[in-house]
């Protein structure tokens, strides 16, 4: 019968690549510590080498992350104004009601 596969949370791998990029021991010693394959650790190792440089540099994505969100604020407070509109309105007309 086959073992259940282990799911390991993101700060175990964290640990695990730092001592890898670390260099102080082999990669077979630290899957052998860990009871980690070594492929898995030289994996690991490799993912947060490239997306440390992400730490790093600032894109023009943030840039357009934020006017985005206030397209998307302002698009919000739109609706919700059309809404609340739309209730009152509803209201006052005779035998309807906005609420349910």
């Amino acid at each position: 019968m086959r073992k259940p596969r282990r799911n390991h949370s993101a700060s175990f791998k964290a640990r695990v690549a730092l001592e890898a990029i670390r260099g102080e021991k082999t990669v077979a010693q630290i899957a052998a510590h860990h009871e980690v394959h070594a492929n898995q650790v030289t994996t690991w190792k490799t993912q947060a080498l490239e997306s440390m440089t992400g730490a790093f540099t600032k894109t023009a994505v943030d840039d357009d992350s934020k006017a985005q969100i206030h397209e998307l604020r302002a698009k919000i407070g739109q609706l919700m104004m059309e809404n609340d509109f739309l209730e009152n309105a509803l209201g006052k007309l005779p035998g309807l009601s906005g609420k349910r």
